[in-house]
């Protein structure tokens, strides 16, 4: 029962709103000492858990660069360049994204984006330069609502893609339940099977980004209109 102790650390570390990292970490420590672990086994236990899942390379190398560009304008830059551009709307770059993030996803190329490494310090920035361009200071609310379709471009983009490319886990995973419930069929179908999905989640997605761009301009618009009045 002591092994239960990393729940109670996780509950309490939550509910005081600690660092999720620090908590989850002390939740793995308290579970592993309890159970019998010494503290360099446990060390050990965690090392070859980064290592078998890859975060290592991630969070030892890509975050703290990415922080380190962020820290000397790399948002700034960006919106700053997609400013210059007075075609630029949000519905035609999160589109363009969306595509390449989708293609890339096909090919087994997953790691080309992502919310850390594109979405934060490039893609959500560059929208709201897109909408400030047009429309000028953003509301609050305004700048969260783009931000949430920029991470959503990026999730739907890479769901319905990776399923494209036969040697997936999705794949593999969908196979195995088929096979246990008396359905046997090969992965190459399931690829082909998954570029209508693909097609479908891109095309309903994009009309979102176009209905997106409509409410802007009618919310935005209004505002731009009321404030000339003043």
């Amino acid at each position: 029962m002591l092994t239960l102790a990393g729940i109670a650390v996780l509950v309490v570390g939550f509910l005081i709103r600690l660092n999720p990292l620090l908590v989850i970490a002390a939740a793995a420590l308290v579970t592993g000492l309890a159970g019998g672990l010494s503290p360099v086994e446990v060390l050990s236990a965690f090392g070859k858990a980064f290592n078998d899942s890859r975060y290592v390379s991630v969070f030892l190398i890509v975050l703290p660069v990415i922080g380190l560009l962020e820290r000397y304008g790399l948002q700034e830059r960006a919106r700053m360049l997609i400013a210059k551009l007075r075609g630029a709307t949000v519905a035609h770059l999160l589109l363009i994204y969306l595509f390449f993030r989708q293609t890339f996803a096909a090919f087994g190329l997953t790691s080309v984006g992502g919310h850390a490494q594109m979405v934060r310090p490039l893609l959500a920035p560059m929208a709201e330069g897109a909408a400030e361009s047009r429309y000028g200071e953003l509301p609050d609310k305004t700048r969260w609502l783009i931000r949430a379709h920029s991470a959503a471009v990026d999730n739907v983009g890479a769901f319905f893609g990776e399923d494209i490319f036969i040697a997936v886990g999705s794949i593999l995973l969908i196979k195995g339940f088929l096979e246990q419930n008396g359905v046997t069929v090969q992965p190459l179908e399931l690829s082909v099977w998954a570029i209508p999905t693909a097609v479908a989640a891109f095309a309903i997605h994009a009309i979102r980004l176009f209905l997106l761009n409509r409410r802007l301009r009618r919310t935005l618009a209004g505002v731009l209109q009321k404030a000339d009045g003043e």
